[in-house]
């Protein structure tokens, strides 16, 4: 067991050289056009030679259509929101039609009942086993009926 002053041991590590796989040589390969060389003569009187570079070009700008998107959205909106006027007004037609025939029946059976009441009142009265009273002569003196 190693004394608590003593330091404990030391591991040391040597690096080991990588080998790389052998590499095809470069072929060099010349510009397919070689640029003129340019020289400027700047106005303290140096010249400074070298290739003249070509600007960037910048990319081109995608073209805008004739017609914004915004605009055909709202055309669009437009067009479903009258196609949803014309079935909300083909449906309001509806329902009052039908709210009128409803009321139409309603009274025609009200009519009919009414009448075939009326019918049973009015036919009872002569038909039934009730009193028959015939007036053959009657007077009337100072407003008293005398039978």
């Amino acid at each position: 067991m190693p004394h608590p002053n003593q330091p404990a041991a030391i591991e040391v590590h040597q690096p080991q050289p990588l080998t790389h796989p052998p590499s095809t040589p470069l072929a060099v390969q010349q510009p397919a056009h070689v640029p003129a060389v340019a020289s400027v003569v700047l106005p303290d009187g140096r010249v400074v030679t070298g290739y003249a570079v070509s600007p960037v070009q910048p990319e081109p700008v995608a073209t805008r259509p004739a017609v914004s998107r915004t605009a055909v959205n709202v055309a669009l909106g437009g067009v479903g929101f009258l196609a949803v006027c014309g079935g909300l007004l083909m449906l309001t037609t509806f329902i009052t039609a039908l709210a009128a025939l409803v009321t139409q029946l309603i009274t025609l059976a009200a009519v009919i009942f009414g009448g075939w009441i009326a019918v049973q009142i009015f036919s009872s009265n002569r038909h039934g086993g009730g009193t028959t009273v015939n007036i053959r002569k009657a007077v009337i003196k100072r407003n008293k009926f005398y039978g």
